[in-house]
Order: C-alpha cells, then sequence, then structure tokens
C-alpha cells in the first residue's frame, strides 16, 4: 500500500504554500521580465530555441528533468526556424496522477503604438510592460513559480508535475502541443489533469471554446484586356456575387443562432465569420515598384473565411452552409465557377464542471479570492483542441492571470498582484490534485 504524503488536512502547510509564493514575489516579476525579453514572435518563429533553454535551465537547477523536443516536419518546421518545446517533469516521492502546466512560448507582432519598448519587460505602477506580458509569459511565470514553492513546500508529494512551453499556439499550435500530442505526450496514460494559463482572468475557469473552420474560396474567370472587359470573365465580380449573397443570406442565419456555452463576451455566443482576406486579379507589386499595373480581366479571385461556430453546430453543417451560398450563387451566373478548400477545423470543445481539474481550481479561486468563479468559454480556440482531440484527454480547462482584452495589443501588460493571485490558486490546486484524494 502506498503511503500517503504528510501534508493531507494540513492548514498550517497550506499557509506555509502560500507564504512561500508571496516569498517569490521578486522572482516572480525577475522571470516574467525575462521571458518578454526574449522575442518569440510567430511568424516566422524566432527564439524558440533561447527561451526553451532558458526555461530548461531555471527548471533543471530545481529538480525537475528536461526534454528539449523539436517538431520535426510540422508546419512552419525549418533549420532556420525550428519549432522547438520543452517539458519539464518532476517527480514526487510516492506515485500519483500528473498535472501538465501548458505555456505557449510564441507571440504576436509588435505592431505600432506603444509607448514602452515592448521587449523591455517594463515594470511599473504593479504591472509588467511587453509583448507576451498578458498572452501568456506571466501566466507561464505564475506556473513556474507555484510548481516550485509547492514542490519545495511538499517534497513528499505524490504524482508528478509537469511544466511546458510549446511553439506556435498564434499560428494554430501544430509546431507545439498538436505535434506533441500526436507523440504520445498528453495521452492520459501520462497526463492526468492540464491547466493552462491563458489570460482568461485570474476569477475565471475556461472550460473550453467554440468551433473554428477556415476555408479558402476561388472564383475563376477567364483573362483579357481592361478596356474590352466584354472579351473575358472578372472573377472579381463574381466573388463579388458571392459577398452579396453571404450578407443577404448567410450573415443574417448566423446572427439568429445563439448557445448555452458560457462564451465571452456575450456577442460571441452567436455563430460568426470573419473574411480573413480577399485577393483577386494581379499581384501586389514589390514596395519599391514605381510603376502602374496593367490591363487585364481578373481571371482568379480568392476569399479566406475564419468560420466560428457553436457547440449546437456540426461541422459539416458548417461547411454545406457555404456550399450552399456558391451553389445559389451558381444558378444565378451561367459562367461563374469556383474552388473550395479546407484549411483546417476544430470541433468546439466543453469540459464539465465537475471534472477532477475544475473542482480543484474553482476550490482554490474561492479560498484565495474569498468569490465563487465564473465558469466561461472561449469565443477563440487555444491549445485545449489538441489535448482534447488528438490526445484524448479531456480533464483540460485554460486558468491564468491577465485581462484576455489586451492580448495582443499596444502596451499590453500583466499585473504582479494577478499573477501571485493566480500562482496561489495554482499551487493550491496542485495540493488538491495531488494529495490522494483529501481535502485542504
Amino acid at each position: 500500500m502506498t503511503a500517503s504524503p504528510p501534508f493531507q488536512s494540513s492548514a498550517g502547510r497550506r499557509e506555509t504554500l502560500l507564504a512561500a509564493i508571496e516569498s517569490r514575489r521578486d522572482d516572480l516579476v525577475a522571470l516574467t521580465r525575462d521571458l518578454i525579453g526574449i522575442p518569440t514572435i510567430n511568424p516566422p518563429g524566432n527564439a524558440y530555441l533561447e527561451i526553451c533553454e532558458y526555461l530548461g535551465k531555471r527548471l533543471k537547477s530545481r529538480g525537475f528533468t528536461i526534454e528539449m523536443i523539436r517538431a520535426e516536419g510540422a508546419p512552419g518546421d525549418s533549420d532556420k526556424y525550428p519549432r522547438w518545446n520543452v517539458i519539464a517533469r518532476r517527480e514526487g516521492a510516492h506515485p500519483g496522477e500528473c498535472v501538465h502546466f501548458n505555456s505557449h512560448i510564441d507571440v504576436v507582432e509588435t505592431g505600432s503604438g506603444w509607448t514602452v519598448d515592448p521587449f523591455g519587460g517594463e515594470l511599473k505602477d504593479g504591472k509588467v510592460y511587453g509583448r507576451g506580458a498578458c498572452d501568456m509569459k506571466g501566466g507561464l511565470a505564475a506556473s513556474i513559480i507555484a510548481a516550485e514553492a509547492f514542490a519545495d513546500t511538499f517534497p513528499e508529494f505524490a504524482g508528478a508535475i509537469e511544466i511546458s512551453g510549446t511553439a506556435d499556439e498564434e499560428t494554430g499550435g501544430y509546431g507545439g502541443v498538436a505535434w506533441l500530442a500526436e507523440k504520445g505526450w498528453f495521452s492520459p496514460s501520462r497526463v492526468q489533469h492540464v491547466i493552462i494559463p491563458e489570460p482568461l482572468n485570474k476569477d475565471r475557469v475556461c472550460l473550453g471554446h467554440r468551433g473554428v473552420w477556415w476555408a479558402e474560396i476561388e472564383t475563376r474567370g477567364r483573362i483579357a484586356h481592361g478596356s474590352m472587359p466584354f472579351l473575358g470573365d472578372s472573377a472579381i465580380r463574381h466573388m463579388g456575387a458571392v459577398l452579396a449573397e453571404m450578407e443577404e443570406t448567410l450573415y443574417p442565419a448566423l446572427a439568429g443562432r445563439h448557445t448555452e456555452m458560457p462564451v465571452v463576451p456575450p456577442q460571441a455566443r452567436q455563430s460568426s465569420m470573419n473574411i480573413n482576406s480577399i485577393h483577386g486579379g494581379l499581384p501586389e507589386p514589390e514596395p519599391d515598384f514605381t510603376g502602374f499595373p496593367s490591363a487585364v480581366v481578373a481571371h482568379s479571385a480568392r476569399m479566406v473565411i475564419d468560420r466560428r461556430y457553436l457547440i449546437e453546430e456540426s461541422g459539416e453543417g458548417v461547411r454545406q452552409e457555404i456550399v450552399d451560398v456558391l451553389e445559389r450563387v451558381k444558378a444565378r451566373r451561367a459562367t461563374f465557377s469556383y474552388e473550395l478548400r479546407e484549411l483546417w477545423t476544430v470541433s468546439p470543445t466543453m469540459t464539465e464542471k465537475d471534472a477532477p481539474v475544475v473542482t480543484a481550481v474553482s476550490a482554490a479561486i474561492t479560498e484565495v479570492l474569498g468569490l465563487s468563479p465564473e465558469y466561461v468559454v472561449s469565443p477563440g480556440t487555444y491549445d485545449q483542441k489538441h489535448i482534447d482531440r488528438i490526445g484524448r484527454m479531456h480533464n483540460c480547462i485554460a486558468y491564468g492571470p491577465g485581462i484576455l482584452d489586451l492580448a495582443h495589443q499596444p502596451d499590453e501588460y500583466v499585473g504582479v498582484d494577478d499573477m501571485i493571485d493566480s500562482a496561489k490558486v495554482m499551487a493550491l490546486a496542485l495540493m488538491r490534485l495531488l494529495g490522494a484524494g483529501s481535502e485542504i
């Protein structure tokens, strides 16, 4: 019979754990600033190896074993921009389950409008500023502090703790969590609980996300001289007819569909579709080209659509709606032809509220913040999609510090107090999940 860990039902050691996190405030700030200072911009995928080596060095010095894993052959992986991931694991003194904290290491481009250095990690008025501060290097740092404080306070814990830094979440996660899940790293036989520290506010438990379906529509025409368009067939005009049909029939239908999923913000509780891009006719000239375009009728036009759908809908139905739009246009336009190419799709997912990781984090939020957590669903996908769909590991949530609205914005920041509180929640969740089922 396995010996029980000595910290069960110990209020005193629980307070010691919370105090250990408070004592690491300066370390937490320094860690967050260091992570922000590594410019892991994606695309193209800069400095992945640098940040993985940084994380590996730190966690190895604190008793974790380190695996550096390149997602060879994944979309985006190349010798110039290799898709590196790091997984750190610390085994407890007794057999038990594994809690895994997964954070993506990549950030989006900085854009314009910053009043601070995007990679300076400036600390001002209790906030750490920089690209990725909120999304999600602050959450990564909080999970590291939580895990280290827990392991130091309860060195004879049961089970294992894993911390991963993974690539490419901002571009779909196919060089990160998807690749790792395909290789078995998120199999339920080795990982039983997953917390993804995405910035969804420290008092919220994110249960999942809406579905997504990306596709490209191409309309075809016939090239001709622009002075005699009657000798050609404009693919751009055909695409205009597709847009008009979408405005008349598809968008009103989407606006009338609503979900019982607690999606935030509330406006995202309906079906939606974004037109990601439209390209037609001549290719865009080089930036230094000073000439004029040639006079031709467009023989091709392409549109990429980003459809977000509800758990009450099906992926097959989402695709069929687009086919129906295109077929209605075809019935009215004698020379209309098209091709529909599916780019990628992910089904909606929502973890049950009574799942172990949900109840553990929820109880910890109540204890740390003195309030009942809000259960939410994300309007967009994040790496839970791969853990659920490929890894078949359904006991997964997103929980972390930061305000989601700040993600991808200029002057992005994360509050130090929010990181401390979230680290406390994560640590208490570890205490529940790795405490052989005992109550705290």
